[in-house]
């Protein structure tokens, strides 16, 4: 069974396009991890600033990899998050 999360994230008023910019540079090279199967960020035009992210990976354990890696730790953590309203995540399980 893969893993699955489905995260949503806010930016404050006028930190948009901070939240953008890591998340470009965040997707290519997460896509590249070991254990990542799929992941995609989307929005909603008329929402220009909540942010849709949903990854698959191989198990919980890469997940846990994509959260310590540099790349996360540098756009996620230190970019984009601290200028978020809010954060939401949720967790799943394929099944079959």
């Amino acid at each position: 069974m893969a893993y699955v999360v489905s995260a949503t994230w806010t930016a404050q008023p006028g930190q948009e396009g901070v939240v953008l910019d890591a998340i470009e540079k965040l997707t290519p090279v997460s896509r590249e991890e070991p254990g990542n199967r799929f992941y995609q960020a989307y929005r909603d035009p008329a929402e220009p600033g909540i942010f849709r992210l949903f990854e698959i990976y191989d198990d919980e354990d890469a997940y846990a990899a994509h959260g310590a890696s540099d790349h996360f730790q540098q756009y996620a953590l230190g970019q984009a998050i601290p200028v978020l309203a809010t954060r939401e995540r949720a967790f799943f399980q394929t099944i079959g």
